[in-house]
């Protein structure tokens, strides 16, 4: 095509025409949304995954379980289990593969709003948080203290603004409650008070289970409303690595299903600790410690609602220490979900620990590693990718910003290439070719605009002079801006003022009614 001369009707404010309409496009939908469906990473071979089901399945035949509670030995040599010669108890294969067989396949993550509900199970990937952090990064000093009920209730409410983190897990304890009941009471109001999102908390003890279901009840408005509509799971972890049970968690489990709470049941073993050092013998086990606490809960409840949370967790065998981040807890959760993917089970996986202390390059990059490990494996639950730092030791408020921005970018790596007439462009390629020359502000490049690109909010596109002009802000600053905004400004009222009467008058809230 000929040279346009400068000043001529084509080229007088065309560009900056366009710019403008591009900056003027706001996305009607969200072009990778939660719930993308994910399986294209298979880190196993087919013969892999067959050899690490194989030998989890020798396992529980062969070496069995230890300290195994009396309610569960006599329910479990019922259904055909047997005792080793050493008084373990030991699953045959049959055993097992029919468990496999009858357990759920799926279920329903519930939010107190309806729209919150997420459907677990296939190979749609949710990401949402964990952990039990006794530290906070504080907002104000940028340094570590103890976390506190107010910071729980304050991390609840700032996750109801965040696109990503489809449920909350409680992901701090509050130091400053000792009572263990008045704990697990207040960690489940500071949940019902900041969010209407499907939630997960953890119970002392079984007897705890009770009352806090009929605190949820309360706050539905009636007996009953919760068993009706659960949107509470509760995170238990049944089998202590390596391959024993758990008594206090066992009844905790039981007390669970009694009452209608869904069951995350969550194996954290530790390589070279607690499990095999290897990656494929840690599987193995790991595998069949999940595969005994499901065996657990359907040997009193077929078919009950159970998130198999297969957690493979790694310590630097130089010191000993917890390692939340790297290639090999990214590819051993990855691993984790194929695994229970293949088992036709909802599956739960844990990424994005950070091992760094500050809101740095470091968390970028092992936050976003597992992530995208964890998601493209097809993991259903992926917990713990929001907020975690310091190697599960601590949280941070402007980590739960930044990661809501980074779990976008792995939403839309996980949804992929769309491949059809539309997005080959043929004929906007003609178009273009033999027409204006370029494909800047053509309807095919708006219509992708919106469809196929996530524009983030947080991470700096600027050049470095315009940058530098705005005062050189790094992505820490923008997220704690961003934080502090929230916790200002949205001040949610999800318990009702009679609920809350009634629930102040039967249980020892701490959380002032004004907050």
């Amino acid at each position: 095509m000929p040279k346009q001369e400068p000043g001529t009707k084509r080229s007088s404010g065309g560009r900056a025409r366009r710019v403008a309409a591009r900056r003027a496009v706001e996305a009607e939908v969200n072009p990778c949304p939660p719930g993308q469906p994910g399986g294209r990473y298979r880190p196993l071979s087919e013969p892999d995954t067959a050899a690490i089901l194989d030998s989890a399945l020798r396992i529980l035949a062969e070496i069995g379980l230890g300290t195994v509670p009396q309610v569960l030995a006599e329910r479990a040599l019922e259904a055909g289990a047997q005792l080793s010669g050493s008084g373990r108890l030991c699953f045959p294969r049959p055993l097992v593969e029919d468990i496999v067989a009858g357990a759920a396949k799926g279920l329903v993550l519930h939010g107190r709003d309806p729209k919150h509900d997420i459907e677990i199970g296939g190979k749609r990937v949710y990401f949402g948080t964990g952990g039990a952090a006794v530290q906070t990064l504080d907002l104000d000093s940028g340094r570590y203290r103890a976390s506190t009920l107010r910071d729980l209730y304050d991390f609840t409410r700032l996750i109801d603004r965040l696109e990503n983190v489809s449920w909350f897990t409680r992901c701090c304890i509050a130091t400053d409650v000792a009572d263990p009941f008045d704990l697990d009471v207040n960690t489940a109001y500071a949940l019902l008070a900041g969010t209407n999102k499907p939630l997960g908390t953890a119970f002392t003890l079984a007897a705890h289970v009770e009352p806090i279901v009929q605190l949820f009840d309360l706050a539905l408005g009636g007996e009953g409303r919760f068993r009706a509509r659960p949107f509470c799971k509760a995170h238990i972890s049944p089998v202590i690595s390596p391959l024993r049970y758990g008594e206090d968690a066992v009844a905790v489990a039981l007390a669970c299903i009694r009452y209608g709470v869904p069951i995350n049941a969550i194996i954290a073993a530790q390589s070279g600790a607690t499990a095999p050092a290897p990656p494929a013998g840690m599987l193995a086990q790991t595998t069949a410690e999940t595969l005994a606490a499901l065996i657990m809960v359907n040997l009193f409840a077929p078919g009950y609602p159970m998130i198999f949370s297969n957690w493979p967790l790694v310590i630097d065998l130089r010191s000993g220490a917890f390692s939340g981040g790297g290639g090999e807890v990214s590819v051993m959760n990855a691993a984790s979900a194929q695994i229970s993917n293949h088992l036709g089970l909802p599956s739960g996986v844990a990424c994005s620990m950070s091992d760094a202390k500050a809101v740095d390059a470091q968390m970028g990059a092992e936050k976003a590693l597992a992530a995208l490990a964890a998601g493209l494996a097809g993991a259903n639950m992926i917990y713990e990718s929001s907020g975690m730092m310091a190697s599960l030791l601590g949280v941070s408020f402007e980590a739960f910003v930044a990661d809501d921005e980074m779990l976008s970018h792995a939403y839309r790596a996980i949804r992929g290439i769309e491949v059809n007439e539309e997005t080959l462009g043929f004929e906007a390629i003609r178009e273009t070719v033999t027409g204006e020359g370029h494909f800047l502000g053509s309807p095919h490049t708006m219509a992708a605009m919106q469809r196929d690109y996530y524009y983030p909010k947080l991470a700096d596109r600027d050049s470095p002079a315009v940058w530098d002009e705005a005062g050189a802000p790094d992505l820490w600053s923008r997220a704690k801006e961003k934080a502090r905004e929230v916790l200002a400004n949205h001040r949610p009222t999800y318990i009702q003022p009679a609920a809350d009467r009634q629930i102040r008058d039967r249980f020892n809230i701490l959380l002032p009614a004004s907050v």
